[in-house]
């Protein structure tokens, strides 16, 4: 814990720093509003973050040959020994996800962004903490780096988008990746838990010798990882509604703002003329002049 205590200060000071010396010079020059400037000012932080732990991650799975063999994700379970750069990963992101807490206070985030923030704030520490406790490193790193790869590609694009309104193809690219990495990440899951761990010699329960291979573990791992699947899957059908409708919106107010005006009939445009002559209307026709007596 004084580790994770350590590297939580040093999250905050990095933060601080990004937030000081790059996003706010690029608020003052897009000139965007408050909520905008939230959102900016989120993205740009994760974005950060997302990018460095993605590059990290995908180092550590070329190293560790996670990825070539994958029964290397149960083989040899309870995986207690770990390389230093994995545990030294594993201890920086429980640091970061923890310092996102108080940073929540020190960004004055707004009342109703708070929920919306803690929710994965507290999804990502349960996840990542549940991992190296349990012994499932090997599970969690695989499973992290695909995920990190598409919120990197989300804020990224949230960024492009605050900049210019009409840069919005990297949505379509990461809703792509959403659903792929969904699916990917409950494959793996099953594969671990359902075939890989339930057939393997080593079965029984022992804090000594930190195994957990046990039904009752199994099954509230994956029930985690596929309830949380099926929450993110939920919000992201809600946001592409969303997205939809204002889509929708916008197009129906425009084909209304472009739509031609009545165009005057083709007598009215010849001004009331007979046989090419013009007639004079009615109302302006001038009276006859009776001849006076004499």
């Amino acid at each position: 814990m004084a580790t994770v205590f350590f590297y939580l200060l040093i999250a905050i000071i990095l933060h601080a720093l990004i937030q000081e010396y790059i996003l706010d010079k690029i608020n003052r020059r897009l000139h965007l509003s408050k909520t905008k400037h939230s959102k900016f000012n989120e993205s740009g932080q994760l974005a950060t973050f997302y990018s460095f732990s993605f590059i990290w991650g995908c180092s550590i799975l070329t190293n560790e040959e996670f990825v070539t063999n994958p029964t290397f994700l149960w083989e040899g379970y309870p995986h207690i020994h770990m390389a230093f750069q994995v545990k030294f990963f594993y201890i920086c992101q429980i640091a970061y996800w923890f310092h996102a807490l108080p940073e929540l206070y020190f960004q004055k985030v707004r009342k109703e962004d708070i929920p919306r923030q803690l929710y994965y704030i507290c999804l990502y520490i349960f996840h990542i903490t549940g991992a190296y406790v349990l012994n499932l490193h090997r599970l969690g790193l695989v499973l992290l780096v695909p995920h990190y790869l598409v919120e990197l590609l989300f804020h990224a694009s949230r960024l492009f988008y605050f900049s210019d309104e009409n840069k919005q193809k990297g949505f379509t690219l990461w809703a792509l990746l959403f659903v792929i990495t969904r699916l990917l990440t409950l494959t793996v899951s099953v594969l671990t838990f359902g075939f890989g761990l339930s057939r393997t010699d080593n079965q029984g329960f022992s804090l000594a010798e930190g195994n957990f291979n046990v039904l009752t573990v199994r099954v509230t791992c994956l029930s985690a990882i596929c309830l949380t699947q099926a929450w993110m899957m939920w919000k992201f059908i809600n946001f592409q509604l969303k997205k939809w409708r204002e889509q929708s919106q916008i197009q129906a107010s425009k084909k209304k703002a472009v739509s031609p005006k009545s165009r005057p009939s083709k007598k009215d445009s010849r001004g009331g003329s007979v046989n090419g002559v013009m007639k004079p209307e009615d109302k302006t026709s001038p009276r006859e002049r009776k001849p006076k007596a004499s």
